[in-house]
């Protein structure tokens, strides 16, 4: 019988369905794991499920029991799969759940920072409209999306997804070239180009050692377009000090972030800072959260982990396994 821990369900919202594996086993879930109850609580499991506690070597090694860590996340930077790998223990991941919830969540960011929603918003509440004395007033600069180019950052599913939505709205998406590399095809547009004319940077990347920080003050002082800079990836993408003083010279015209370098973020952290600000739209991290997109990803976690018992494993991160 298999031993089954999850670390942290409550990252999963409750009204999601996490039926049981189809084979003989013990299920045990917890809302939420402190680092010093990890070792403890898969003692003896052969599968661990987690979205973000992290599973460092250290840990790791007092677990000999385990063959499985099953994230419930497409990102697996919380494992140490290094060791992993040394250790022959096998590492599956969710993936193409958010091809609709996260470009939505963008192109909701985007419309509404184009638009200035917030900023009417905020003048409807103070009483603007009836200072104003006729039908309709502005305050602020409202912008189409149509003609305008939009630079993506990721040309993976989800890149491609809003590529797709921003054609519809009449949009020039370009994908950028990886920063400091060469060799991209036609379709790719030299990353220098992307930061100088887009309207809008969106970024859909994973977070590596090669894309930490790779927006930072010099590209922001290279875009010559004061553009919308959008981030429904990951924290750590973008300086976050660098992006506080881009919006408070002028560099960039807003930001709309689901992401943050630590979450929830410190209350005196960059972007709390900046949250309040109208041309700022910050998001607790549920670009991914539809209830669609979660039950997709409840159901795939539990497909993997079946397929992985039953010796035909999938989704396995390379370099696992």
């Amino acid at each position: 019988m298999h031993k089954i821990v999850f670390l942290d369900r409550a990252t999963i919202a409750p009204q999601i369905t996490l039926r049981r594996p189809a084979f003989a086993h013990e299920l045990i879930t917890h809302e939420h794991t402190r680092p010093d109850e990890v070792a403890a609580r898969l003692a003896g499991a052969s599968i661990a499920i987690t979205n973000k506690v992290a599973l460092t070597a250290d840990m790791l090694e007092q677990l000999p029991d385990l063959r499985l860590i099953a994230v419930a996340a497409t990102g697996t930077d919380c494992v140490d799969k290094a060791w992993c790998q040394r250790q022959g223990i096998a590492v599956a991941n969710i993936r193409g759940y958010a091809v609709n919830t996260v470009p939505e969540h963008t192109f909701a960011l985007i419309l509404a920072l184009r638009r200035n929603l917030v900023a009417y918003r905020e003048d409807v509440i103070r009483d603007e409209w009836q200072k104003s004395g006729q039908f309709c007033f502005f305050n602020h600069a409202i912008h189409d999306l149509a003609g305008a180019r939009l630079g993506i950052i990721g040309e993976g599913v989800l890149g491609q997804s809003v590529a797709a939505l921003a054609r519809a709205f009449g949009m020039v998406p370009l994908f950028a070239t990886h920063k400091g590399k060469s060799g991209f095809g036609q379709l790719y547009t030299p990353w220098d180009e992307v930061l100088a004319t887009s309207d809008i940077i969106t970024l859909h990347s994973p977070l590596t050692p090669d894309t930490r920080n790779m927006i930072a003050l010099p590209e922001f002082r290279a875009m010559a377009r004061r553009p919308l800079i959008v981030n429904t990836a990951r924290g750590g993408l973008v300086d976050e000090a660098a992006l506080v003083q881009a919006l408070d010279e002028g560099l960039i015209s807003g930001a709309g972030f689901d992401v943050t370098l630590g979450e929830p973020p410190a209350a005196d952290s960059p972007m709390m800072r900046i949250a309040s600000r109208p041309n700022v739209i910050l998001t607790p991290h549920v670009a991914w959260a539809s209830d669609e997109a979660q039950q997709t990803l409840a159901d795939q976690l539990m497909d993997n982990i079946e397929h992985f018992v039953a010796g035909t494993p999938r989704n396995l991160v390379e370099g696992t396994y």
